[in-house]
Parts: C-alpha cells; sequence; structure tokens
C-alpha cells in the first residue's frame, strides 16, 4: 500500500471514534472558563510565548482566532494587530475573554461565538488564522479546510503530540485498554493530502487544564474522561506537549 492509498481523514474519525472521546459541550467550557483564564491565558506563559515567537505577523493587519477561549492568543497579539476576531463556541469564555480585553484596553478585538461543524460564510477573512489548542474536531480536513480559507497569508494550529491526557498507568489500572487520540501526524497528513506541506515545529509545556487541586476536582475529570458506566469506557491522551506551523501543540504551518 502507498501513502496516497491511505485517507487520513477518515484515520483520523476511526481513531477518534476508536479513543471513544467525550463529547465537550459548550455548558463544559462555560464553567471552566474563569480558571482557564487564570491558568493558560497568562502573557508569561511558557506555552504562549512559544507560540507567538513562531507566529510571523509580517504584513499582517488582521487575525482570525478559532477556539480562542478566554482570549489567550487575541490579547496576546492584541497591540501588534488592529483588528482581531476571537471566535469560540462557548459563551462563558467568549465573556471572560471580553471582560479580560475591556482590563488590556484591547477594544478593538471582536468576539464571535461559532463552532468548527457551523457556517463560516459570514465570518470575515483575515491575513493569520490561528488555532490553538483547539483542533480535536470531529472532521480534521473539513476544519483545516475551513481554517486556511480564513486566512490570506498564513495559518498556525496546535495540535497534541503526546495524545494521553490520563497516564496509561491510571487507564490500566481502571482496567481500561489505553486507545490513544489522533495526534498531530494525523493533521499533519491530511495537510499533506490537501496539498499543503505544512512546516512542523515542537512546543513543550504543561497541560494548564489539568485541575487537580483537589481530590473531588480529580474524580470529576475522570469521570468525564471515562464516562460513569461501569466499564469506565471514555477518553485516552497524554502530557499535552504542542507542535505548532501554520495553514493549532505542534504548529503546523503551511
Amino acid at each position: 500500500m502507498l501513502i496516497d492509498d491511505i485517507d487520513f481523514a477518515d484515520l483520523y474519525r476511526k481513531q477518534l471514534q476508536l479513543a471513544n472521546r467525550t463529547e465537550k459541550k459548550p455548558e463544559h467550557w462555560d464553567k471552566r472558563a474563569e480558571k482557564m483564564a487564570e491558568n493558560c491565558a497568562s502573557l508569561t506563559d511558557s506555552y504562549l510565548l512559544q507560540l507567538l515567537g513562531k507566529i510571523d505577523l509580517q504584513g499582517a493587519e488582521s487575525l482570525f482566532d478559532m477556539g480562542c477561549g478566554p482570549g489567550t492568543v487575541s490579547l496576546a497579539l492584541a497591540k501588534k494587530i488592529p483588528i482581531i476576531y476571537g471566535v469560540d463556541y462557548s459563551q462563558g469564555m467568549l465573556s471572560v475573554a471580553a471582560r479580560r480585553a475591556v482590563q488590556m484596553n484591547a477594544r478593538h478585538v471582536q468576539w464571535v461565538q461559532r463552532a468548527w461543524e457551523e457556517h463560516w460564510d459570514d465570518l470575515p477573512q483575515c491575513d493569520i488564522a490561528v488555532a490553538s489548542r483547539s483542533t480535536l474536531v470531529a472532521d480534521m480536513r473539513q476544519a483545516m479546510t475551513k481554517l486556511n480559507n480564513q486566512a490570506r497569508l498564513r495559518v498556525y494550529t496546535t495540535h497534541l503530540v503526546s495524545s494521553s491526557f490520563v497516564s496509561p498507568t491510571i487507564q490500566r489500572a481502571l482496567g481500561r485498554e489505553v486507545i490513544e487520540l489522533p495526534n498531530y501526524i494525523y493533521a499533519l497528513n491530511v495537510l499533506y493530502q490537501m496539498g499543503i506541506h505544512a512546516h512542523v515545529d515542537f512546543i513543550r509545556g504543561p497541560n494548564c487544564q489539568q485541575d487537580n487541586s483537589t481530590w473531588m476536582r480529580f474524580l470529576e475529570k475522570r469521570a468525564l474522561e471515562y464516562g460513569r458506566t461501569k466499564r469506565r469506557r471514555g477518553r485516552t491522551s497524554g502530557n499535552l506537549v504542542s507542535a505548532a506551523g501554520s495553514t493549532r501543540d505542534c504548529p503546523c504551518q503551511p
């Protein structure tokens, strides 16, 4: 079998299904917005600084930030780019982002509630498109196509390198088969089959979304990941190590 005989977009969907990942509704992220603003959006965050260092802003006057969360990337670039659209399907995230924008005197940033799967026909094309920590989507090819069409100059996305948020040791102790989520190599090959030769770089950093501050919080997260059934079937993934580039933790850039 040759590489061109493999449908990586379909392989991605099958791997996602095998991993039995729990779908996160907007309400899930609404509840986590304040905590993410505290833990993931600091302008001194190592992951953010590494990502910003890989984004080429030359010739760019507008930014499309998909899955913007509490405005992490949008607000970090607000002083450098005059036109910014922060897009997310969680109204809670957008509300926190808007409040932070006022505090940072970044009133030119516009916040739009929209999901990956919804239509983007009314959303403006921008010079740069970014999707940071938001690319664990249902359909990778569709998502990358939409994001690529949204940018005039460059696209930057990050994807998981180690695709298990929960230690395989814990998973085995729970009697759960270790089936990992699709990692960055799927996205890279999907882009290749779209005719996009992405530039790949790597970002190393802790998972800022991992909140195990209390025992109850730990149990709550495990329940979300494994489900509340006796068989404990759920999501798998490892350390959040990013890679980023253009065309979201391995930066990929076409």
